[in-house]
């Protein structure tokens, strides 16, 4: 049953289309990454379905609802969480406190100190919880974002470039993360590590210039010369 569906989403800024006609569905329960070189309209695009971005054109259905015109705070009500590319934690906030401003959202009293900590064990972030954001690592910051989109318990969870700044066996907790996330959660995966993409999607949309080139399993995409003569390099 599809979660999330986008029929002709298309962005112009000053008469170019950074997103254009772009027809999307994403079904409950699974994890799709979204992959394309730069400047292919990926982050624009997932704006658009978290209410950051106003479409030019188009429409955004989450759970069979129009949410065209919802503002992004009302989406996060409806279950939707986005971490950013760039981070955008609070940097003279504590760990802990970070976290829990995203739990109170649907949390009270003690139940959220419970779901903080529960959320930094899962995203795999030791340091104690009462240091300050701005002392942690770049990486590190990702999995605190990270942290504060898990402990929402979305419906829909969307990761912008999680990965970056993450050392590597940083990433290989996030996979194993992400696999534990779909079991509750639908995961939108933006990514350029394409191993990340291989190993923990399910099915994977390529965009190229605002547009959707292919759609398919990560074997499928794989193979697919349109995708690698424009994104993979091997064609």
């Amino acid at each position: 049953m599809t979660l999330l569906a986008t029929r002709g989403l298309t962005k112009q800024f000053a008469g170019l289309h950074a997103v254009e006609n772009v027809d999307f569905d994403l079904p409950r329960g699974q994890v799709r990454a979204l992959i394309g070189p730069n400047g292919a309209g990926k982050t624009t695009f997932v704006g658009m379905l978290c209410g950051r971005v106003e479409p030019t054109a188009g429409t955004v259905r989450f759970d069979d609802r129009d949410i065209s015109d919802l503002p992004a705070h009302k989406r996060i009500n409806l279950g939707i969480a986005y971490t950013f590319q760039i981070t955008s934690v609070f940097a003279n906030l504590t760990i802990a406190e970070n976290v829990a401003l995203a739990a109170r959202r649907s949390l009270r009293g003690a139940d959220v100190d419970i779901a903080v900590a529960d959320a930094l064990e899962r995203v795999g972030l030791h340091e104690p919880p009462g240091q300050n954001a701005s002392e942690l690592s770049y990486g590190h910051q990702r999995l605190l974002e990270i942290a504060m989109g898990v402990v929402q318990q979305p419906r829909l969870l969307i990761l912008d470039e999680p990965t970056q700044g993450l050392a590597d066996s940083e990433i290989e907790a996030f996979k194993t993360l992400v696999r534990d996330l779909s079991a509750t959660s639908t995961i939108l995966l933006i990514e350029h590590n394409m191993a990340v993409v291989m190993e923990t999607a399910d099915q994977i949309t390529v965009l190229n210039f605002g547009q959707v080139l292919a759609e398919g399993t990560p074997g499928e995409i794989r193979a697919d010369r349109a995708v690698q003569a424009a994104y993979l390099g091997t064609g």
